[in-house]
């Protein structure tokens, strides 16, 4: 395995967490695949990414996370995300590969 294959994006597990947290109770808002997808990456698009490539590095972004002020941000983002698209919905466009 080359090195570069351990870089990961943190906020994805994180983001992917909080939609379903959010969607969870929402009988109100389309669960299909596109429409979770759309909310996926507006969320991961309107908030910083955060790489790790090692222990130490996710020791960081565990105390990075922590912070309300990322926490909010998160909060905010994953819910305007929810917004938009359910607004919005692309589910009878195309379908996710």
């Amino acid at each position: 395995m080359a090195l570069i294959d351990n870089v990961k994006n943190r906020m994805e597990k994180i983001i992917k967490d909080e939609i379903e947290k959010f969607l969870k109770d929402r009988d109100d808002i389309c669960k299909c695949e596109q429409c979770k997808a759309d909310m996926y990456a507006y969320a991961l698009n309107h908030l910083p990414p955060k790489y790790v490539v090692s222990d130490r590095g996710d020791i960081h972004f565990k105390t990075d996370i922590m912070s309300v002020q990322m926490q909010a941000d998160i909060t905010r983002v994953v819910l305007e995300a929810i917004d938009v698209v359910s607004k919005r919905p692309r589910h009878g466009l195309k379908k996710v590969k």
